[in-house]
């Protein structure tokens, strides 16, 4: 398989085109032949196009690639080494929404033949892949599992946003069904990930490190957003704090903020879920989302106390926005944990504003009900700076005063001016 791939006999296919796939379709097609496989029309248009809908990719990735994008079925059959690299969301009630992954399956049940390859790259819990992806794949295609196709799973490491840490630099944790499957999918990875791959013992651990990952993350963030609080009640900056405890040589550099997104605010629940499953209530992972679910409407609960104390009245106030998109320097709102705080505010009665340079009015009018004002209108009774954009990381306090209404609070959640707000009230976590 390995060598038909190299010499363009036989084709990658890769199923789901997003931040995660697309990426690795391209880098695959600057070597090998290539099918990039989505249901979405709109966004295959793009992509012919040489337009990544995600925003991540300018027109020069998709230059000198050998790729075809498609959304028939009939097209993707042509292909031999399938990847899967589609979301895996949870839903209303915070638990694994394994629609698309089952739905991918199920278009690789129909594309997939004897020899072929299916690799997921879905984060997804410990045996998910073995025991409800690859069962869908064996009913569709009437195939069997390891005697007629191999699977395996090498964990997406995509970061939106970061031009340093990108597929051909990041280690590649692969796992296979077999010691032959393992060294295959290995061998076909190192094709365009220079940084190497990490072989793991089998795909529940492949799996497994991958969902940590996020968890470990996850809990970190939300100690840090735990002591915010408490050192809000004793009335010291949480990031001097850090700044301080971070001089020793061995101290973790998390900081305090909104957890959302596809990845970290998403992983640590389908890890929890399947713990649940078996018998075990998670205690840590499970206070470490409350905590950091609970971050939107603490800050707007906060703001809202520091506008009654400076007189203002909730029916009468105005509040503006900076930020809607789930972290700083990216397109993507999914999971975007700025709607809490919005909508935390208009339950006190505030009327809200909100702006972003990179997010997508219609899309966050869609998702969370709100829109996006083109500009500033003045004037506001508090200022909440949301998210860390390179657009508003240089802002002074005569731009803030420009836009503020007298005894207006400045939020700022990320600690960007800290020291440097002198004369409005200044809050931040």
């Amino acid at each position: 398989m390995y060598n038909e791939i190299l010499q363009k006999k036989a084709k990658i296919g890769i199923i789901g085109l997003g931040y995660v796939g697309l990426p690795i379709a391209l880098e695959f097609a600057k070597k090998v032949s290539v099918i990039g496989f989505d249901i979405n029309q709109s966004r295959v248009e793009m992509m012919r196009n040489q337009i990544d809908p995600s925003g991540e990719l300018d027109s020069e990735a998709f230059s000198n690639c050998d790729i075809e994008f498609t959304t028939d079925v009939a097209v993707l059959r042509q292909a031999n080494f399938f990847i899967v690299a589609v979301p895996t969301p949870i839903d209303d009630h915070k638990l694994p929404d394994l629609k698309p992954l089952l739905s991918a399956s199920k278009t690789v049940g129909k594309a997939i033949k004897k020899g072929d390859y299916v690799i997921f790259e879905s984060t997804t819990y410990p045996g998910c892949t073995e025991d409800d992806c690859i069962p869908v794949i064996e009913e569709i295609s009437g195939l069997k599992f390891v005697t007629d196709f191999k699977a395996g799973y090498s964990p997406e490491r995509i970061n939106p946003g970061d031009k340093v840490h990108t597929l051909p630099n990041i280690t590649k944790v692969v796992a296979g069904c077999d010691a032959e499957s393992l060294d295959t999918i290995a061998k076909v990875y190192e094709i365009v990930v220079k940084a190497g791959t990490h072989r793991a013992s089998s795909i529940k651990v492949a799996e497994a490190a991958k969902i940590i990952e996020n968890t470990q993350r996850d809990v970190n963030i939300a100690l840090m957003n735990e002591l915010s609080i408490i050192f809000n009640k004793i009335g010291i900056n949480t990031y001097e704090v850090l700044e301080a405890a971070g001089t020793k040589w061995n101290f973790l550099k998390f900081s305090p903020g909104l957890v959302g997104g596809h990845c970290i605010g998403v992983d640590p629940y389908y890890l929890t879920y399947k713990a649940a499953e078996l018998g075990y209530h998670a205690q840590v992972i499970n206070s470490g989302r409350f905590v950091n679910d609970s971050v939107g409407f603490y800050i707007a609960k906060q703001t809202v106390k520091r506008m009654v104390a400076a007189g203002k009245n909730n029916s009468e106030a105005r509040v503006l926005v900076m930020g809607a998109t789930f972290k700083e320097d990216v397109e993507d709102i999914r999971n975007s944990k700025v709607a809490d705080v919005v909508n935390e505010f208009k339950s006190y009665g505030v009327s809200v504003d909100v702006v972003d340079p990179k997010a997508n009015t219609d899309e966050l009018m869609h998702e969370y009900g709100f829109g996006l004002i083109p500009k500033p209108q003045p004037a506001y009774d508090a200022i909440v700076v949301a998210v860390s954009h390179n657009e508003y990381i240089n802002l002074d306090e005569a731009y803030f005063k420009s836009i503020a209404a007298p005894r207006c609070i400045l939020v700022d959640i990320k600690g960007l001016y800290r020291n440097k707000i002198k004369q409005l009230t200044y809050w931040s976590l």
